[in-house]
């Protein structure tokens, strides 16, 4: 009898072929991340369960070296709508995908890397470079140069009117 404690077999992991096991998961490609692996977490510390998730998800995938495009939904709304829209509802963070594959929350990452199969999903793909941005210390967000991190602008006629250049923050990517 297989007891199957994840979307693999652990009697049948090892005799799958990466593209086999991504294959069990469901396609939900984003915008050019087809060899990826992309992450949507908050910085918020709001909600102490949510952000210890999206910490320990970025734990787990630093350990295997590999290039994380992170898209924060707090830094940014531009993200939640695209999480929504991927999803077809909103849903809680941090969410992976590897691949322009969802591979899952929290707890269904915690048991694929406790399986191993995490660490095969990630096999191959770019590795994270070792320096760190020195214009935003890899937060991948500055405050914007036009309005300075206000998100208004003043108009020739005194008329205070939103930037165009940053998101509802005040910061540019």
């Amino acid at each position: 009898k297989i007891i199957r404690t994840s979307k693999v077999s652990l009697l049948h992991r090892d005799l799958l072929s990466k593209e086999d096991i991504l294959s069990s998961f469901e396609l939900k490609c984003l915008p050019s991340s087809e060899d990826k692996v992309v992450l949507y977490i908050t910085s918020l510390r709001g909600i102490r369960k949510t952000y210890e998730d999206c910490g320990f998800l970025r734990m787990i995938l630093k350990g295997y070296g590999v290039h994380v495009y992170e898209r924060d939904v707090w830094m940014h709304s531009k993200f939640r709508q695209e999480l929504t829209d991927l999803m077809g509802k909103v849903v809680l963070v941090p969410r992976l995908f590897i691949m322009g594959r969802y591979i899952g929350g929290a707890a269904e990452v915690e048991v694929l890397h406790e399986e191993g199969i995490l660490a095969r999903l990630v096999e191959g793909l770019p590795t994270n470079s070792k320096s760190v941005c020195t214009v935003c210390a890899d937060v991948r967000f500055i405050p914007c140069s036009i309005c300075r991190g206000s998100h208004k602008r003043i108009s020739d006629k005194d008329v205070v009117e939103c930037c165009m250049e940053c998101n509802e923050n005040g910061l540019m990517m």
